[in-house]
């Protein structure tokens, strides 16, 4: 008889695993497309300029040590850590699902049975031992292990594990992109930070020119050669540039305390370097071919992480349609009293039982479940190609711009050095009275604005190459 029922058990066992089984719903599928051009301007050389280390290719020491105190010190850059913390938690947690569960427990219990109920006869009409009565009100002591696991069979618990060990990967590529983000930020405020400095330079020096010429006129106008008109237009002008400085001073103090805000720290000032910033020569960029921002940029290597992910996920969900096996057991002590609970073999308690569970009807939920994991799975898959697609556009388009504007900064460079000999025509001309003071006026403007205007053009130069190291991948090693 016992043969024949573990024969059913079995057999019932097999047919509900079979019609579940049977209702996986079929799946949209898509395959994700990483393919990207085999050169960004027709060259084939893989020499790569991401692949140099932050400190090799920023050369300014004063930068080097505003952005290795930002890496240790920048707030979102340590909340981004604690992400990763959690991430790694997730795996530990996920790792503890599919190994046994044993625990250790203890308890005690007082249990008053009316005397004339069937329990309560048998307790006043037996002994626990020769001469020794059942204890009125009954004890109940106990002490054990117990233990249950559930049996990844399907290894939906182990898929579990390596979806999130996966996700815990692509935090921490997450925290790559983050951080070279950070440094090309700081780089960009340095650089801007410099300009500033050289502009407000050039502010001074402007300002002692146009001083210069509103002596000159006032001379003249002693002499009757100009009206009262000319000197208060040069004096105009002068007030006009004088208010500039404190605009530039004021962009200069936003622009320190951003810095002090990206590397963690109350305003203070800055230290940078007082070299000629028109000298500055940008690094040079290499950039290798497009198929290396899969390896370089850590937002593609996160994406493509996470899309993994996406695919354990639909084994995971799938797995919910098939039996799960549980086993509990228990071993331990149990008395009525205390010195009881110690008397072995008598006192010993075990128990061990098995049970196989699986959904038959209304399985919406898991079903439900299933295509939500597939769905984000899809989905993945196009932030993925978005992202080389991103990626690919943003090196096209910052090497374009390199080109540009070092050709824009030649020609701007001869432009200033036109109005800058302009300026002293301008002022021998006025003098010997073959130039109005409208003239030396607008000359000097000019001049003060393509002088401007050249800076802007070197900022740009200077962080259009921290954007392609940035676009290339760069920054995060």
């Amino acid at each position: 008889m016992s043969n024949k029922y573990i024969n059913k058990c079995v057999g019932i066992a097999c047919l509900t695993l079979v019609l579940s089984g049977c209702g996986v719903p079929a799946l949209v599928e898509k395959t994700a497309n990483s393919s990207v051009p085999e050169s960004f301007v027709g060259s084939q050389d893989t020499t790569n300029t991401a692949q140099m280390k932050w400190k090799e290719f920023f050369t300014d020491p004063y930068l080097v040590s505003l952005i290795d105190t930002a890496l240790n010190n920048n707030q979102e850059v340590n909340i981004m850590l604690q992400e990763i913390e959690i991430s790694r938690n997730e795996v530990s947690a996920k790792t503890g699902e599919y190994l046994p569960s044993v625990s250790l427990g203890a308890g005690l219990g007082v249990d008053k049975v009316g005397r004339y109920t069937r329990n309560g006869a048998v307790e006043h009409n037996l002994e626990v031992d020769e001469g020794e009565e059942f204890p009125e009100p009954l004890g109940d002591y106990m002490v054990g292990a117990f233990a249950n696991w559930e049996v990844d069979i399907w290894r939906k618990l182990r898929t579990s594990k390596k979806s999130a060990l996966t996700r815990y990967l692509a935090s921490v590529e997450g925290r790559n992109f983050m951080v070279t983000n950070l440094i090309a930020e700081i780089a960009n405020s340095y650089y801007e930070l410099l300009a500033l400095d050289t502009q407000l330079d050039i502010v001074n020096q402007n300002i002692q020119i146009q001083s210069n010429a509103l002596e000159i006129v006032k001379y003249q106008k002693q002499a009757a050669k100009v009206t009262e008109l000319a000197v208060k237009r040069f004096e105009a002008e002068v007030f006009n540039t004088r208010s500039l400085q404190f605009d530039i001073k004021q962009r200069i103090v936003e622009t320190e305390n951003k810095i002090n805000f990206l590397i963690g720290r109350f305003p203070q000032s800055v230290l940078r370097s007082t070299a000629d910033f028109n000298e500055l020569v940008p690094a040079t960029i290499q950039a290798g071919v497009p198929a290396q921002l899969l390896q370089n940029r850590p937002d593609v290597r996160q994406a493509e992480l996470e899309l993994e992910a996406a695919k354990l996920d639909i084994q995971v969900a799938r797995a919910n349609f098939y039996p799960s096996l549980g086993i509990t057991g228990g071993i331990g002590l149990n008395a009525i009293s205390p010195k009881h609970l110690i008397s072995f073999p008598e006192s010993m308690i075990f128990g061990l039982a098995g049970d196989l569970m699986a959904p038959l009807v209304n399985k919406k939920a898991i079903k439900a479940e299933y295509q939500n994991a597939n769905a984000k799975q899809i989905q993945a898959i196009y932030e993925y190609e978005r992202t080389i697609l991103n990626a690919y556009i943003e090196v096209a388009n910052q090497l374009s711009n390199i080109s540009n504007l070092q050709q824009s900064y030649d020609l701007k460079e001869q432009q200033v050095n036109a109005l800058t000999e302009s300026i002293s025509i301008s002022n021998n001309l006025f003098r010997s009275a073959r130039a109005d003071y409208m003239e030396v006026l607008l000359t000097q403007r000019d001049a003060l604005e393509s002088r401007f205007e050249l800076v802007e053009t070197k900022v740009r130069q200077m962080n259009a190459v921290v954007h392609v190291y940035q676009a290339l991948g760069g920054g995060w090693n």
